[in-house]
């Protein structure tokens, strides 16, 4: 199997140790799509850490991008920040506090069933177990 070169990129930062098979969900719940910046997803890498893992290269300023919403999704995911042609900066995710319009309550009876424009706000309530609850009714979201 030859060796698979997706070119380097000048400014912008790569996403690295995201769990295999997560990127395209990452690059939903960033919204991407409706940035005008150039993605280079890569699938199954191979990683002596993970055994397998995906990989995104983004080139376009970090400021775009809602760093709780990426913690939320995989909070073990590596920021790699590079500014011409180099890594000047790694960052770590943790489990955001609050997350906001990235799960949807399903309590029937939540405020935000009968308030339609109101926003989807979860605390996280027990991070060893990574559970999060609705601010409003207190219905419990346990991550997958």
């Amino acid at each position: 199997m030859g060796v698979l070169n997706v070119g380097r990129i000048e400014e912008g930062f790569v996403l690295d140790h995201i769990q295999a098979g997560r990127s395209m969900e990452i690059y939903k719940h960033l919204n991407l799509d409706k940035l005008d910046c150039t993605v280079a997803i890569i699938k199954n890498a191979r990683s002596s850490k993970m055994g397998k893992k995906d990989i995104m290269k983004i080139e376009c300023s970090l400021d775009y991008i809602d760093l709780d919403v990426l913690g939320y999704i995989d909070h073990n995911i590596t920021i790699n920040i590079i500014k011409d042609n180099e890594i000047v900066e790694k960052r770590t995710l943790t489990l955001p506090k609050l997350i906001t319009n990235v799960i949807k309550c399903r309590n029937p009876r939540c405020i935000t069933s009968i308030e339609q424009e109101l926003n989807h706000v979860f605390v996280l309530t027990d991070p060893e177990k990574e559970v999060y609850r609705c601010k409003y009714c207190e219905e419990k979201y346990k991550k997958k």
